[in-house]
This record gives C-alpha cells, structure tokens and sequence, in this order.
C-alpha cells in the first residue's frame, strides 16, 4: 500500500541518535561561553533545533516531491541556524541531515545529496575559520586547519553513510525474510490442506472400490441364490456361503478402512494373480467369463499394480450393476514406456456426455492422474463401453 503522509521512523535508535545529537547542540547554545566573535541568536537557534527535532518524528516515504520539500525545509533551518543564528556545533546538524536523507532516499540521489551537505557545511565552516583562529593566523595554517576540517568530516559523513546504508539493507533482509516466512507458512497451511483434501478423497475411493465391490458382489450371490433355491439347491447353498464369505470380506474392509485402510491390497500376490481372483469372482457372480490377457516384462511399482487392480475391481463391479454385457474383455500389457490396461464390454452403454461424475468414473480418473495417466472412456448407448488407461513408466 502506497501513501503520500508521512510515515513512522523505521529504525527508532536512529532517531535517539538525532535526538542526543541535537540535545548536545541545544546544550551548547543554553552555555555561556562563547568560542568566537560571530553574531549569535540562541534562542532562534533552539526554536530551530525544536522544530527539526519534531521534523524528524516522521519521514517521508513515497512522493518524491514531498521528499524533496521535507529535505529543503530541513536543510533551510539548517541555513538560518548556522548563518543567520551563529550556532555552536554545525557540524553536528549536517550529521543529523545526513541520517534522515539515507532514510528518505534512495542509491544515487541519496549520495548526491549527501555531497550536497558535505559542501554546505565545508562552506559555512571556511565562512567562519577566520574567526575561530587566533589574530595574525597566516593563510597557510588557515589552509591546512580548513582541508583537515573537510577531510575528517568527509570521512565522517561518508562512514555515517555507509553505516546507515548496511543498518537499512539487513532491516530490508529481515523484512524480506519475515514476509518469505509468512508466505512459507501460508502454502504449507495449503499444501497441508490439500494433502489432507487428498487423503480424503484416498480413502473415499478405497472403500467405494473395496467395500463397494464385496457388497455389491454379495448382492449378486443373494439374488442368484434365490433364484436357483428351487431348480438347483446344491448351487444356491454354495453361493450363499461364497455371500457369507463375501460379507466377512466387507466387515473386514470397514474394519481396515477404519484403521488406514489396506495401504497394501496385493500383499504377498502378484497382480496377475489378484486380477484372476477378481476375474473368477465376476464369472460365478455375473455368469459372464471374461477374456483376460495379462502381458507385462517388467517388474511394476506398488502403486501402480493397486491402481491396475483397482480399476479393474471398479469395472467389472459397474459391469455387473449396470452394463448387461454378456463379453468382456481385459487387457493389461506394456509397451515401451507405458503400461496399458484396457477394459471393453457389449453392454448397453450410456451417455458419456450425460453420465460422467459417478463416484465410480471419478474415482478411477483421478488413480490414473495420480500416477501421471491418462484415463479415456468410450461409450454410447446400445455400443458397450471401453475404458483406456496409459501410465506412464518413466515416472514411476
């Protein structure tokens, strides 16, 4: 936020330092003794020195014009105090000039109106050498004590610079770094968010894919339990203990949903073997054998294989629920840098412009992006429905 006003002082020990520096000014100018024979006006002097002191409280910041008039008001008071005034110490009040200009400016006018005070003191000071030596003084003495006098305080006035330049730079640092610590703090605040966000959406997929395809799968034992009560009750005890174990299986998919889920669904198999699994589940539930080709050279990472059963589990349970495909088609084969898995049925199909933000769909989209895939679906009513997903092998 840009503002024209004045500002707080951003360094308050510098502006103890003009203080003591103008109180030892206002000292000498309250004392008696009287070093030479200039014309003096005290108390215009400590009127002076009162208003740059309350000039100082606060800084301008940002319009250059108020700068530059801030700095003339500053260096006029300056003026009449040593010209007009006779005050003792002038050095000093050019010392304080050049704190504030630091302050208020910025690189190169800062130096060029440092020189500028450098200059108007060495002026003011050579006005008053004749009277500050003894009578008689020659021109030589004059010379030396005045280029001594310009010397010690252009080394001065050029420390102080310096000084004021490195204080102001490691104050910038620090706010640099406070506000880099406050953005750091801020993304974490978000990186933590959506990291929580994901996690959650982690675990909604495995127990959608998990718990969903045992209950839905229990469901298909029932009913075809009940159908072949009558005609074949041999096979209908069969399903309803397969059901049985189908709703263990469930209860104990809560149970590790619960806990963290199953972090690791093919622990101790390979995917070969747990797609087969789920293949032969899907033939006694849906009456339907599908044509499995698995082809693969290389060894996989964890998370693709889950991601790869996953999905399959996901399809074959939107087959039985919804599809009425009576062939099905499953094929998970590597190329040269990618693993391709592609799932095809000649169910009904659906309207993929309509029917495209199911939990089901969402969820295998997003194990494909996770892992750098792409995920397409292809369908349309009465034409079946294809699913492709392509990982990447080089990112894994």
């Amino acid at each position: 936020m840009t503002s024209n006003s004045p500002q707080p002082r951003p360094l308050r020990f510098l502006l103890y330092l003009e203080w003591i520096l103008l109180g030892i000014v206002a000292l000498s100018e309250a004392g008696r003794l009287n070093l030479f024979q200039l014309p003096r006006y005290p108390l215009l002097n400590l009127v002076c020195l009162g208003l740059l002191a309350l000039m100082g409280l606060k800084l301008p910041r940002s319009d250059r014009r108020v700068k530059v008039i801030y700095t003339a008001l500053e260096l006029g008071l300056i003026l009449v105090m040593s010209l007009v005034g006779g005050v003792r110490l002038m050095p000093l009040l050019y010392v304080v000039f050049v704190i504030r200009n630091c302050l208020i400016f910025e690189n190169g006018t800062r130096t060029l109106i440092t020189l500028l005070a450098f200059m108007l003191a060495m002026a003011t000071q050579f006005r008053r050498l004749p009277y500050l030596m003894p009578s008689g003084a020659t021109p030589e003495r004059l010379g030396f004590i005045g280029l001594s006098i310009a010397v010690l305080f252009g080394l001065v006035v050029l420390f102080l610079q310096l000084l004021v330049n490195a204080v102001l730079a490691e104050r910038h640092s620090r706010d640099q770094l406070a506000i880099a610590n406050t953005q750091l703090r801020e993304y974490a605040l978000k990186v933590e968010s959506i990291a929580t966000l994901q996690e959650r959406n982690r675990i909604a997929r495995e127990i959608h894919d998990s718990l969903g395809h045992s209950l839905t799968a229990f469901n298909l034992h029932l009913e075809a339990a009940l159908r072949l009560l009558k005609s074949d009750p041999e096979e209908a005890i069969a399903l309803l203990q397969e059901a049985k174990q189908l709703g263990n299986q469930a209860l104990e998919d809560v149970r590790d949903s619960i806990s963290t889920l199953r972090s690791e669904p093919l622990q101790g198999i390979t995917l070969a073997d747990a797609v087969t699994t789920l293949v032969t589940d899907f033939q006694r539930s849906a009456g339907i054998k599908p044509s499995l080709t698995i082809r693969y050279k290389r060894e996989l990472s964890s998370d693709l294989k889950i991601a790869t059963y996953r999905i399959i589990q996901e399809s074959l349970t939107n087959i039985c629920k919804y599809a009425q495909a009576t062939q099905v088609d499953i094929r998970i084969y590597t190329a040269e840098r990618s693993l391709e898995l592609i799932i095809q049925d000649n169910g009904k199909g659906f309207d993929s412009t309509q029917t495209t933000t199911g939990f089901g769909l969402q969820g295998m989209r997003e194990r494909a992006i996770a892992l750098g895939g792409s995920f397409t679906l292809t369908t349309a009513p009465h034409a079946g429905c294809q699913i492709q997903v392509i990982f990447p092998l080089t990112s894994l």
